[in-house]
């Protein structure tokens, strides 16, 4: 084995171990605000971007239309997502966060980064410094290799 291929396979490893912490406590952190894990991400994208269409979000979040589409009436029912018509397109509309979503986002925004200022507490200065550049290279880089690669079709 080559060392580029321990060094993949320990990253695969690692990430993996990552992935699957964060997600569930992510889940749990995040549930105790009347919204799920996903609910949250499409807010954190809409309120990143302002406003998109439905098509847009769907794209940033790797869901299909039909799914994101769930997620936007159940944040449209609690009152985080407004719906106005899209000006260059009268069959479309624009989602954007209400007020309300916009706090709510702020809220568990704050606890996000107290957890990570207290987690970044017990690393050296130069890993503090480096750690947000690796994740973003590394989100780069997986978003690149996602938007070039066939999707997958499930054989019978």
């Amino acid at each position: 084995m080559s060392l580029l291929d321990q060094q993949a396979a320990e990253l695969n490893d690692a990430l993996w171990a990552f992935s699957r912490a964060y997600q569930f406590r992510d889940r749990d952190r995040i549930c105790c605000h009347d919204i799920s894990v996903t609910q949250c991400h499409a807010l954190d994208v809409l309120i990143r971007r302002d406003r998109c269409t439905l098509n847009e979000l769907a794209a940033e979040l790797f869901l299909d239309k039909s799914t994101a589409s769930r997620v936007v009436a159940t944040l449209e029912r609690k009152g985080y997502v407004a719906r106005t018509r899209h000006p260059g397109d009268p069959r479309a509309v624009l989602l954007a966060a209400t007020p309300a979503g916009q706090k709510l986002h702020a809220r568990i925004m704050a606890d996000m980064v107290a957890e990570r200022r207290q987690i970044l507490a017990s690393f050296p200065p130069e890993v503090r410094a480096s750690a947000a550049e690796l994740v973003r290279r590394l989100t780069a880089a997986v978003k690149t290799r996602a938007a070039c690669a066939p999707r997958a079709v499930a054989s019978a």
